[in-house]
């Protein structure tokens, strides 16, 4: 395969986390076979992310939410013909190798659909596998779950033989997406002394969550201390809690949740002095983009998925049941446990 120009099928559909930590291994695919045609294989969600990629030659999209919402609400042609459109651009090519970054069964289904000769991932032993594994024809022994996940990934290419090599992600971050936050920029008048600080206080899991009120005061302290100008960013959905942030503040901030896509996020977070967050995917973008991150950790562990390199801060309480990973709990003692003034010590690290 090292002396034709291969067909590369890389299965990583979400989440946005996860999906930045999927870049390093393309990366890597793209230096070690400079000539072959690599496609990636995404959820709409998170599809921002590889569309326009310079490593990448196609991204086929699964808008699998969609067309499951079509066929609950009795809408049969709009469910099933863009998923029959779907499974044939899936299906028009066969790859050489095939590489299950997902190991879930969301991703093997369609490994199983899809023609390749080599459909390759970790074997049994690693958790949420939901036997994908079944799907594939090379089985990779499974790896350390402790190990961070970005570096699991480049371990897979690395019993294939594809050096890891330095880690570069190389977010395709557009004219397009600069220019759009320059204009928000502009928009919200930042002045050139002010310090810009992004806020990411929003999550997916209510574990995740950190108290608005601590929020609020930590935005004002850090206009009082650091002469900050507050961005706050989320999606769309995020826009009502951040509004209760802001409103219990003494001082003015800017929220942009929901008027930026993925990758304007990144071009955003790029003019950013730091990030602060919980642990959700925009941290990951964050990482990626080499701003430094403040990350509030409590149901996690940091050191499978916390930001990745040495430029970032975690904050993460001394309590006996975390990790615990559980999405919801009766009294999140370990977000609670987190002080304003423990995440403006990690701040004033990096500052």
């Amino acid at each position: 395969m090292r002396h034709r120009a291969p067909k590369i099928l890389i299965v990583k559909l979400s989440a946005i986390g996860d999906v930045v930590h999927t870049l390093p291994a393309l990366n890597a695919l793209r230096r070690y076979f400079p000539n072959a045609h690599i496609t990636w294989l995404v959820e709409e969600a998170a599809a921002d992310l590889v569309a326009g990629h310079r490593c990448l030659d196609r991204v086929l999209v699964s808008q699998r939410k969609r067309w499951e919402a079509a066929l609950r609400k009795g809408h049969l042609l709009e469910g099933i013909r863009p998923a029959i459109a779907f499974l044939r651009k899936l299906r028009d090519t066969r790859y050489d190798m095939i590489l299950d970054f997902q190991a879930a069964l969301k991703g093997a289904i369609l490994i199983s659909l899809a023609r390749g000769r080599r459909k390759i991932g970790f074997g049994p032993g690693m958790e949420h596998q939901e036997h994908s594994y079944w799907f594939l024809n090379e089985k990779i022994p499974a790896v350390d779950m402790e190990i961070h996940a970005l570096e699991r990934g480049l371990m897979l290419l690395e019993a294939i033989g594809v050096p890891a090599g330095a880690i570069a992600y190389h977010l395709p971050i557009d004219t397009a997406a600069r220019q759009k936050v320059d204009n928000l920029l502009e928009i919200h008048h930042q002045p050139h002394s002010a310090v810009p600080i992004a806020i990411n206080p929003v999550a997916q899991w209510e574990t995740k969550l950190w108290l608005p009120e601590r929020f609020a005061e930590l935005a004002d302290r850090l206009i009082d201390r650091h002469d900050a100008r507050v961005f706050f960013t989320g999606s769309r959905a995020d826009r009502s809690m951040i509004s209760i942030i802001m409103d219990s503040m003494h001082h003015e901030a800017i929220n942009l949740a929901g008027e930026t896509s993925l990758v304007e996020l990144a071009a955003l977070y790029r003019r950013m002095a730091l990030l602060i967050t919980t642990d959700t995917g925009p941290m990951h973008i964050c990482a990626a983009v080499e701003t430094p991150v403040v990350a509030l950790f409590g149901p996690t562990a940091e050191w499978r998925t916390g930001p990745y390199g040495d430029l970032h801060q975690i904050v993460a309480p001394a309590v006996d049941c975390r990790p615990c990973f559980k999405r919801t709990c009766s009294h999140c003692t370990c977000m609670r446990q987190i002080s304003v003034e423990d995440v403006m010590n990690k701040v004033q690290a990096l500052m």
